[in-house]
């Protein structure tokens, strides 16, 4: 995971943040993509597909995210970039052998698009977990807020409790560029 230079960057310009209260993940300004995410666009359009209806988060969207969200973390198995491709930082959808944060994340991006969810509502986001390590995650964007789909954990989660440092997401207006967004965790 290659993306954890720009964390120190981000960290060090001292940006006040989000507070536990905002249901969303407020962005500051336009940031480069990923490092990985290069050409993810091209390979994968349903990636970077816009429509940003916002429609009610209802209890069936909510349930199939649970449902996906679950899925996909049993039956994926977990794979570094460096000893499947040989490469510190591949974005791609997992194999057969498995695959890593981003490509969990992919995935479950695939299936609720599958399943009809909008893709404006689903955004990638790049993170430093409780241990600062580099990890990224699936965000839903509902009318309650913006909730976390997690390799790491089943239970689906409000941004703000889930203890990440939020570093950079994608643009919900244009899901090939990426925005700052500097929230939580050690940004409070």
């Amino acid at each position: 995971m290659m993306f954890y230079c720009v964390a120190a960057v981000l960290m060090s310009s001292q940006v006040r943040a989000n507070t536990a209260t905002e249901p969303y993940i407020n962005t500051k300004k336009p940031i480069a993509a990923p490092a990985g995410f290069a050409g993810i666009c091209d390979r994968y359009q349903w990636a970077c597909a816009r429509d940003n209806v916002m429609t009610r988060a209802g209890l069936d969207e909510l349930k199939l995210a649970r449902q996906v969200n679950r899925t996909v973390n049993l039956k994926t198995r977990s794979i570094s970039d460096r000893r499947q491709y040989g490469d510190d930082e591949v974005w791609a959808l997992p194999t057969a052998r498995g695959g890593d944060c981003e490509d969990f994340v992919l995935l479950k991006k695939m299936e609720l698009i599958r399943h009809g969810v909008a893709p404006g509502k689903l955004l990638i986001a790049t993170v430093l977990d409780r241990r600062k390590a580099s990890h990224a995650v699936l965000v839903l964007r509902t009318d309650r807020g913006d909730l976390v789909l997690d390799n790491v954990r089943n239970q689906i989660l409000p941004w703000w409790k889930t203890g990440y440092s939020f570093l950079r997401i994608q643009n919900p207006d244009a899901p090939s560029k990426w925005s700052a967004a500097l929230a939580g965790g050690v940004f409070r």
